[in-house]
């Protein structure tokens, strides 16, 4: 009797571990994850022209660069927009030296298209080089 009940135990401690390790993960760095793609406004607007339910497919949670010229400083919201199109939001401190009409190439995690703005959403970006 006292083994069956040390084996339930184990067993309902093991499903409580893996549950709290599912729920708790670690969030990604999207600094550190490799690029899944590696394109300019243009390719990623003639994408989602040609079919936006595949290319949300192959693009969305994604981590991705995106080359362009900026179009927009918005410090205050530590986001910047690329050839009017890319809607970018800094995770840390807004850059200094930035400037309009700067030609860039930022990386992020695609979280969507905004269809009443007619904006690429990307969060979590950083500046490469």
């Amino acid at each position: 009797m006292k083994k069956k009940i040390f084996i339930l135990l184990f067993f309902v401690l093991l499903v409580f571990i893996v549950m709290y390790l599912y729920v708790y993960k670690q969030h990604r760095n999207i600094t550190d994850e490799v690029s899944a793609y590696n394109v300019t406004v243009e390719i990623f607007e003639k994408d989602f022209k040609e079919n936006d339910s595949l290319a949300n497919v192959k693009y969305l949670d994604k981590t991705i660069e995106i080359n362009g010229k900026i179009t927009s400083l918005e410090e205050e919201n530590k986001s910047i927009i690329i050839d009017e199109k890319v809607y970018a939001t800094f995770s840390e401190n807004f850059p200094k030296g930035l400037t309009k009409g700067k030609n860039i190439n930022v990386k992020g995690r695609f979280v969507g298209y905004d269809d009443l703005l007619e904006q690429f959403k990307l969060d979590q970006i950083t500046i490469e080089n």
